[in-house]
């Protein structure tokens, strides 16, 4: 990383205010012997130039920066995640911290000062995105925000890590597809997420193309986790005609339709094929195994990382969305119908 990070001191913000650095340190430290007008141009130098202060510094010669990552739930998609942006970390020399977002409060910019003040250079958000104040305050403090697989995409412009959801969707249905399966449904995430939206349009596409009508209550949204996968699968097993095969957009809730399926005698996957989406580690903890689209999780968390430090270092990047290819991993939850 560029060493200029973490370089402004009280001299440089000093001489950009025209004062001695002994009234900067004043207004470090809340002395009230300063004139307001003045307190307000140090404070705002302060922020603009990213000034950390000493005590909050790390060991330079061992960690360079300070990301911040946002995880709104940890389970088996985003514990992938992190230990991809954990071990690039470890290899760049930069400290990456996890927080739950839930548990802060701040919007402001004191939030975002604070932010800074405590070392970090980025932000990575994984699903979730800030909010419009939270965004507006970390552009004020220049931290570069990168969001990962975003659940909706925000309305300003920003830095987003994601995979080929449209691509995975159609090449999940047309697997079911080609085993001869025509009564396939979708079990989706929320219905106002952009990557559900994508995996489900890839699901339609492919089932168009093949000339096989889909009905409106083979279509469900709820979540992501296995007990939307119990409850929405529920519904669609309890269907008349039946779904032959689910496409799940996430393994967590394909898993919850396999227990669904099961509870009602189901047989994985004589009586029901299921494919998943991700290909997480619980897709190889199963029986049968599950078939899912593979999405290139670590490698996202590290793209997101590399992308985060680029920002925050002043450079340019070639582009501010970046897709990652899916595959299709084929494994025994799915048979010919």
């Amino acid at each position: 990383m560029p060493s200029k990070l973490g370089r402004t001191t009280l001299a440089t913000v000093a001489a950009s205010a025209g004062v001695s650095v002994a009234t900067v340190s004043k207004v470090l430290n809340g002395r009230p012997d300063v004139a307001p007008a003045t307190r307000s141009l140090v404070q705002s130098l302060l922020l603009e130039q990213g000034y950390v202060p000493l005590s909050s510094r790390r060991d330079q010669t061992q960690v360079t920066a300070t990301v911040e990552m946002w995880v709104d739930d940890l389970c088996a998609y985003s514990t992938e995640v992190i230990k991809g942006t954990v071990e690039a970390g470890a290899e760049l020399g930069v400290a990456v911290v996890v927080t739950y977002p839930k548990d802060l409060a701040g919007e402001g910019v004191s939030w975002a000062r604070d932010l800074v003040a405590a070392g970090r250079r980025a932000m990575i958000t994984l699903m979730s995105v800030p909010t419009s104040a939270q965004l507006a305050a970390l552009s004020q403090a220049r931290l570069p925000v990168v969001v990962i697989d975003p659940l909706n995409l925000p309305d300003i412009p920003g830095t987003s890590i994601g995979s080929t959801n449209f691509t995975g969707g159609l090449s999940a249905t047309q697997h079911l597809l080609d085993l001869g399966h025509r009564r396939i449904a979708y079990l989706g995430g929320p219905a106002t997420s952009t990557t559900n939206q994508a995996r489900m349009h890839g699901y339609r596409a492919a089932m168009e193309a093949a000339g096989v009508p889909v009905p409106n209550e083979y279509v469900r949204t709820s979540g992501f986790c296995y007990p939307d996968g119990i409850k929405e699968g529920a519904a669609l097993l309890d269907l008349h005609p039946a779904p032959t095969a689910i496409f799940a957009a996430g393994d967590e809730s394909a898993m919850g339709a396999i227990q669904a399926a099961r509870a009602r005698g189901l047989r994985i996957p004589e009586d029901l094929s299921v494919v998943g989406f991700d290909d997480t580690e619980i897709a190889t903890m199963t029986s049968p195994q599950l078939t899912t689209v593979r999405q290139p999780l670590r490698e996202m968390g590290v793209i997101a990382l590399r992308t985060a430090l680029r920002l925050a270092a002043g450079e340019k990047i070639e582009s501010h969305h970046i897709e990652l290819a899916t595959e299709l991993v084929i494994r025994g939850s799915t048979v010919a119908a």
